[in-house]
C-alpha cells in the first residue's frame, strides 16, 4: 500500500489519555489510513518522528480571532504552536450578527481598519470565512453581547417580551447556521445586562440545537460564588452542555474561592449537569482597559465616549465604578497593572500604570484616560494585564480531569497588519508553556494527559468524532513536538516570539510546519456545526 505521508517511529500520544507507545501512522489524502508497523510500506513522504512525540493536532477551545482571521488567514501564533483547530466567538463577542457596523467596531476583539464588513448575518459571516483557506480549522459560537447589540442597541435593561423573542429566533438562527454555541461575557458591556430568565431561555434554545454554552461569568473575585453559581443553576435547569471559561478566581477573590467553586461544579455534575471548565496556563489576566469603565460610559458610540473621555467631570464619574471588572482598578492597585498593548503608546507597553502617571506626571487613572484617547477610534484596542491568578488555582484545577486549557487569545503574525497586535502575554507560547512548566519542570500532568486536554477532551466537548485521536478514520491533523525541547520563548518585554520544540504539523492531511519551519500553506477551514 502506497500514502501519501507516513510518520515513521514517533511516540504516539493518541489524545485518549493513555500510555504513549512507538509506531507509525500512514496518511492518505486528509485522512489517518493506517497504523502499526508500516516500515515497508511506501508514500511519498516519510517523517521521520524518532524522539518525538506524535499527537493529535491541538484543539484551542476558546479564542477570539473572529476579526484577525480576515485580516491575515495564516494563523501564524497558532500553527506555530501546534493548534489545529480554535473556536472563535467567546466571551459575548463575535463578529455577527452586524447590526449597526459603526457599533461592532467597537465591540470586536482585534478590530483592524482595511476588513470590509460586508456580511451581516453569522451565516454570511462564515460564507466571509469560507472563501479562502486559513492556517487553522474554525469553528465558532454565537456572542450573546452581539445578539443583544442588534436587538437592544446600547442599552444595559432587560429587554422587553418581544425583543427576547426575537433573541430567540436569531440565536435559532445563527445555530441553524453552523455555530457550534452561545457564549455570554456577564462582566463586559453589553452581557452585564442579561438576566438569568434571559439566559436561561436562551440556553433552552442551545440546548434544543445540542449545541455548547460557553460563559465568562458575572463575577471571579469577591462574589465569585454569585457568578459561578448563576452559570451552574442555568445549567442544571436547561440541561445545556456548559462550559465555563478561564475559571480561575481573580485577584480580590477569598483564599479558598478555588477550591470552592470546584466543589460547586463537581456537585452540580452529581446531579446531572453537563459541566466542564479551562484554565488559562498562567498567572497574568488581561483585558481590555475600556473594559474597567463603567456601563453608562459605554453607552452609544465611540465618539461618545471619546466626548465622556474629553469631559474632566465625565472623567471623575467614571473613576468611581462600584462594579468594575478587576478589584485591582477600583482598589488603585497601579504598581500591579501593566500597560500591554497601545498603538500609539508603545513606549509605555511593559511599564506599570503608576510608572506611566510619573512619567507623565499625572494621576495614574488619568494616564489611562489619556493614552485611551491618543488612540483615538480604536481606543477599545487598548489593553492592560496584571498577575491576577495564583498558580496554586491554576494546579488544582489542572488536577480535575474535565479542566481543558485554552489560550484565550487571538490568531495573530509578528509581520504584516497584525505585527503589533498582541491578543495576550503568552499568544505566542502557551502550548509550549504548558509542556515545559506543567509536564516537564514540574509534573502536574503527564505529558499523555496533557496532550489529552488539548485534543480528544475539546473534541468531545464539540461533538467532533473524527477529531482529537489518533485512530485509523480520522482526520489526519497531527502535531510532533520534542518534549524534551519544547520551550516558550515569549515574554512581556516581547510577547510574539515563536515557541521551540514544534517540529511538524499536518492539518488535514498536509503539512504546514516541517521541521520547524511555517510551509506557505493553509489548510484550515470552517467546520460548521451539524
Amino acid at each position: 500500500m502506497t500514502f501519501d505521508i507516513i510518520i515513521s517511529e514517533g511516540n504516539i500520544a493518541d489524545g485518549s489519555g493513555g500510555e504513549a507507545f512507538r509506531g507509525d501512522i500512514g496518511i492518505t489524502v486528509d485522512r489517518i489510513t493506517a497504523m502499526g508497523d508500516l516500515s515497508a510500506a511506501e508514500a511519498a513522504e516519510r517523517i521521520d518522528a524518532a524522539g518525538l512525540v506524535v499527537a493529535p493536532g491541538f484543539i484551542d477551545i476558546h479564542t477570539h480571532s473572529d476579526f484577525t482571521l480576515l485580516v491575515d488567514r495564516a494563523a501564524e501564533s497558532h500553527v506555530h504552536q501546534g493548534v489545529t483547530l480554535e473556536v472563535v466567538g467567546q466571551c459575548g463577542f463575535s463578529c455577527a450578527p452586524v447590526g449597526d457596523p459603526e457599533i461592532m467596531k467597537g465591540t470586536i476583539m482585534g478590530y483592524h481598519e482595511g476588513v470590509d464588513i460586508n456580511w451581516d448575518t453569522f451565516d454570511e459571516y462564515l460564507s466571509r470565512l469560507e472563501e479562502e483557506p486559513l492556517g487553522v480549522n474554525v469553528m465558532a459560537c454565537v456572542g450573546h453581547g452581539a445578539i443583544r447589540r442588534v436587538v437592544m442597541g446600547k442599552d444595559v435593561r432587560q429587554p422587553s417580551d418581544e425583543e427576547l423573542k426575537t433573541m430567540v429566533r436569531i440565536l435559532d438562527e445563527t445555530l441553524s447556521a453552523g455555530a457550534c454555541g452561545l457564549s455570554t461575557g456577564l462582566e463586559y458591556w453589553p452581557g452585564m445586562g442579561a438576566t438569568p430568565e434571559e439566559l436561561l431561555l436562551l440556553c433552552r434554545e442551545v440546548e434544543r440545537h445540542g449545541g455548547l454554552y460557553t460563559t465568562h461569568v458575572r463575577n471571579r473575585d469577591r462574589y465569585y460564588d454569585l457568578g459561578f453559581s448563576e452559570a451552574l443553576a442555568t445549567a442544571r435547569i436547561s440541561g445545556v452542555k456548559l462550559q465555563i471559561s478561564h475559571i480561575q478566581p481573580k485577584f480580590g477573590a477569598p483564599e479558598h474561592a478555588m477550591e470552592h467553586t470546584l466543589e460547586m461544579v463537581e456537585w452540580s455534575r452529581e446531579v446531572g449537569a453537563d459541566v466542564t471548565f479551562d484554565v488559562i496556563p498562567h498567572d497574568w489576566s488581561h483585558t481590555p482597559m475600556t473594559a474597567s469603565l463603567p456601563a453608562w460610559a459605554l453607552k452609544g458610540d465611540t465618539d461618545s465616549l471619546i466626548g465622556r473621555l474629553n469631559d474632566r467631570d465625565e472623567r471623575e464619574r467614571m473613576k468611581d465604578n462600584p462594579k468594575p471588572i478587576w478589584q485591582l482598578v477600583k482598589e488603585r492597585r497601579w504598581g500591579d497593572i501593566v500597560l500591554f498593548r497601545s498603538e500609539r503608546n508603545s513606549q509605555y507597553v511593559g511599564m506599570t500604570m503608576e510608572a506611566i502617571g510619573e512619567d507623565r506626571g499625572c494621576d495614574p487613572f488619568d494616564a489611562a484616560f489619556d493614552i485611551l484617547l491618543e488612540e483615538g477610534r480604536d481606543l477599545h484596542n487598548v489593553m492592560w494585564t496584571s498577575q491576577g491568578f495564583t498558580e496554586a488555582d491554576i494546579d488544582l484545577c489542572l488536577t480535575q480531569p474535565h479542566c481543558m486549557v485554552i489560550s484565550d487569545t487571538m490568531a495573530l503574525a509578528p509581520y504584516g497588519p497584525l505585527k503589533d497586535t498582541i491578543g495576550s502575554l503568552k499568544g505566542y507560547g502557551w502550548i509550549a508553556r504548558i509542556f515545559q512548566h506543567y509536564v516537564r519542570e514540574r509534573s502536574v500532568l503527564s505529558l499523555e494527559e496533557a496532550v489529552r486536554r488539548l485534543t480528544s477532551l475539546p473534541a468531545s466537548q464539540l461533538k467532533l468524532k473524527d477529531r482529537g485521536i489518533l485512530r485509523k478514520g480520522a482526520m489526519a491533523d497531527i502535531t510532533i513536538f520534542d518534549r524534551d525541547t519544547i520551550t516558550d520563548h515569549s515574554s512581556i518585554e516581547k510577547p510574539t516570539v515563536y515557541p521551540t520544540g514544534i517540529e511538524f504539523v499536518t492539518i488535514s492531511g498536509k503539512l504546514v510546519m516541517n521541521r520547524g519551519e511555517r510551509l506557505p500553506i493553509n489548510a484550515g477551514q470552517v467546520i460548521r456545526a451539524q
